[in-house]
């Protein structure tokens, strides 16, 4: 990614501008990337360019040279701060075989037995963990957030990726402003209260919608990921987008894992949908650390009084009924939502509050859950 600063008198650049300067950047054969059919998406926010080109799957490596052609052209156009390209790789029709379920009771295949290539890790990063959720709602950020500081005051080394592209709201959650600085193509992390924090929320403006396609948002989570120096951390925690859609497939196949928490309000609604990500964390063979209960309960500060809104113990439920752990609840308090929304969060705010001891709890619990998952875990590679 391509920073430049732009001059206050320049204006915004068009899509049709950016078109045509990639139209000047020919392929071997002759023929501009555009009219080849290669530009798959050009997004455009101010002063920030993103642009997607779809290629053949085998050829990636061969056409990065092209790509940094088309990114540094489009970072010089006036009116343009920022550029970044991306390739999307296309596989071609029935490419893609899938792997039949094992029968019942058949033990896991063995290296050189048809196991499934071991998923590339993330120099210096030891465990990378998933914060998920079936639906949106439910708090799942204001609990990643939560949760990541939960585990850097007992004493880990702590990231955090904000993998919801659509909504990303981890700046705003942090208190952090600024863009992060690149080095060739890979960016330098922002910091909150001594977390490392990428999100593409640092790179575009708060307001501005991801009218993207699955391609373009899987393309941005792996350079998110994978082109960040992340230096050395014990854990990343990866704040997942709602739902069990491409975001959530390619994570979970590409990425390894250490194991993924569900948050779920207590509501029935809530966990027909949590019951979704586990089955879908559970069939790509990750390990579910636990589930838990956000919302579990509401206090009135004024007169003591419980209100059970969202219904409650839901989760504790759904945990036994799918015979995974049940990490804690938290509950519905005015402090834990306005200090999210004022970037200072309540684990932060008042380390010694009732809701940060439930954190650390929650967080001690997936501490001991990820070294129980270690023990049976996928072989790791670093490239």
């Amino acid at each position: 990614m391509i920073f430049r600063r732009k001059p206050d008198s320049e204006k915004s650049v068009s899509e049709k501008t950016v078109l045509d300067k990639l139209a000047t950047i020919t392929m071997p054969d002759g023929r501009d990337i555009v009219a080849a059919g290669m530009v798959e998406g050009v997004h455009l926010s101010k002063d920030v360019a993103i642009i997607s080109l779809t290629v053949p799957a085998e050829q990636a490596q061969a056409m990065e040279p092209l790509r940094a052609v088309a990114e540094k052209s489009v970072s010089q156009l006036p009116g343009i701060a920022k550029a970044s390209v991306i390739l999307t790789a296309e596989r071609k029709a029935g490419s893609a075989t899938p792997r039949p379920a094992a029968p019942a009771g058949a033990r896991p295949a063995q290296a050189g037995q048809g196991a499934p290539k071991p998923k590339a890790g993330v120099p210096g990063i030891k465990s990378i963990i998933a914060v998920a959720s079936g639906k949106g709602g439910v708090g799942k950020s204001t609990t990643s957030v939560n949760l990541a500081l939960a585990l850097a005051s007992l004493g880990k080394r702590v990231g955090i990726l904000d993998a919801d592209v659509y909504g990303p709201s981890l700046p705003r959650m942090l208190g952090v402003t600024g863009k992060p600085t690149a080095r060739g193509r890979t960016l330098s992390p922002m910091e909150g209260y001594g977390l490392k924090v990428m999100s593409m929320g640092f790179l575009v403006e708060e307001e501005t919608p991801m009218i993207w396609r699955g391609p373009m948002v899987i393309s941005a989570l792996t350079q998110m990921l994978r082109e960040v120096e992340w230096g050395d951390l014990d854990i990343l925690v990866v704040d997942m987008p709602p739902g069990t859609g491409d975001a959530q497939l390619t994570m979970a196949q590409q990425v390894p894992l250490a194991g993924a928490v569900i948050v779920s309000t207590p509501q029935d609604i809530a966990l027909i949908d949590a019951r979704k990500g586990i089955a879908m964390f559970k069939r790509v063979e990750v390990p579910i650390l636990g589930i838990i209960e956000n919302m579990s309960t509401f206090i009135c500060p004024h007169c003591g009084e419980r209100s059970d809104i969202f219904g409650h113990g839901g989760a504790r439920e759904e945990a036994a009924k799918d015979g995974v752990a049940f990490l804690g609840e938290v509950p519905l308090h005015i402090d834990i939502r306005t200090n999210s929304d004022g970037g200072t969060p309540v684990t932060v705010s008042n380390p010694n509050g009732p809701h940060a001891a439930v954190y650390r709890e929650i967080a001690a619990k997936v501490l001991e859950a990820m070294e129980t998952a270690a023990e049976a875990g996928p072989e790791i590679v670093f490239e």
